[in-house]
């Protein structure tokens, strides 16, 4: 299988579970969003959290010139560390989120 359309298999199969994992307050959900043509995948949170509406994304990746860019990443441990679990390189994940001068000492590609 192409390393793209791998890229994309991963990501998906790592970005699914979040969807089923319950907020424990308010009533929200995590939507996901994927875009293949595009190669621009997100996870959404929205609905309402007592009267505040709650309307944003908890992870956006990109695949950009073959490599995964983290856009955001507001999971608690972090997806990248499940990125590398599947089969991932690091040398194929740039933390997009880290400004150009951090992401050379971060162990991950630089953009």
């Amino acid at each position: 299988m192409p390393a793209l359309d791998l890229y994309r298999q991963i990501i998906q199969t790592v970005l699914i579970p979040y969807t089923e994992i319950p907020y424990s307050h308010g009533d929200l959900i995590c939507k996901p969003i994927f875009d293949e043509s595009r190669d621009s995948y997100l996870l959404m949170t929205l609905g309402w959290d007592r009267k505040a509406r709650v309307h944003g994304f908890l992870v956006h990746l990109d695949i950009i010139d073959g490599k995964i860019w983290v856009q955001r990443d507001e999971t608690e441990d972090g997806v990248t560390h499940e990125l590398v679990g599947a089969g991932v390189p690091k040398h194929d994940i740039v933390l997009g989120f880290h400004p150009a001068d951090v992401q050379p000492h971060t162990g991950y590609a630089i953009a």
